[in-house]
């Protein structure tokens, strides 16, 4: 099933959406799939005007491949200008993933700070495609074009202190990228931390947080995303990093953190 089929399954029967082994993270989904999913569900009970300022994304456990996830969704206050949203990703009566998300309409502010610069990386023409191997690499990477452009590879025993390049989704027909596709987008990328292992090994997201700067800037799904995440504290397997989020034009789109899990 391709991005936008899933999408349409959990927009018509958020009760019950299997994801296919295509989408498979390991043993597990896909977690920036499994985020989309559930802000798709958490979008539907909120106000159009109201758009989404944050996430916070807890991996609570890792949910099985082909077997149904029912959605649920909890107002917890809707206030005069942001509602707070509670989402459950359920699976065998399980919660498999949990968000708190804050919607909020704009207010007159006189306070306007612009965004620090994106990074400069090599064009994105004059980087080769970082390729897709079934059976070796997560299975959900087939459905994404990504370019590697700043530090070590996973498992090259490169002290990187950050990674990052340019993403976008494969074999999609061109629509405005939304919050949803940003979701998949952002968690595509491996933990910044893995470049410094020598050898394979487990590592996943515990917990995300992520911030949209509202309104989006507008992008289709035919656009390449610019990233990059930095190390800011790793030890005892757990790692800490900070990255965001870019249009080809340099305009911020999301800022998001990270506390990974590391096996190695």
């Amino acid at each position: 099933m391709k991005f936008s089929e899933l999408l349409d399954a959990v927009r018509t029967h958020p009760e019950s959406v299997s994801i296919p082994a295509s989408w498979a993270q390991g043993r597990a989904c896909f977690g920036g799939l499994m985020a989309a999913l559930m802000y798709e569900t958490m979008r539907a009970r909120v106000p159009t005007e109201r758009p989404v300022r944050s996430l916070a994304i807890c991996f609570v456990a890792p949910p099985a491949i082909d077997t149904p996830i029912s959605f649920k969704v909890e107002i917890l206050r809707k206030g005069k200008a942001v509602s707070q949203v509670l989402g459950r990703a359920m699976q065998h009566g399980e919660v498999m993933t949990l968000i708190q998300g804050s919607f909020g309409a704009p207010r007159e502010s006189v306070i306007s700070v612009q965004a620090e610069p994106a990074p400069v990386f090599k064009p994105v023409n004059d980087i080769q495609p970082f390729p897709f191997v079934s059976g070796v690499m997560p299975e959900y990477l087939r459905f994404i074009d990504l370019r590697w452009a700043l530090g070590g590879l996973p498992f090259s025993n490169t002290p990187s202190g950050a990674i990052g390049g340019y993403a976008r989704l494969r074999d999609v027909e061109e629509e405005p990228l939304t919050e949803a596709h940003l979701l998949a987008l952002v968690d595509t990328w491996p933990p910044a931390v893995l470049p410094h292992l020598s050898k394979p090994a487990p590592g996943s997201s515990l917990t995300w947080t992520i911030e949209f700067v509202q309104p989006l800037p507008a992008m289709t799904t035919h656009d390449w995303t610019q990233y990059r995440a930095v190390i800011e504290h790793a030890r005892d397997g757990y790692g800490h990093t900070a990255a965001a989020l870019w249009t080809p034009k340099g305009e911020l789109v999301a800022i998001s953190r990270q506390t990974v899990t590391v096996f190695g």
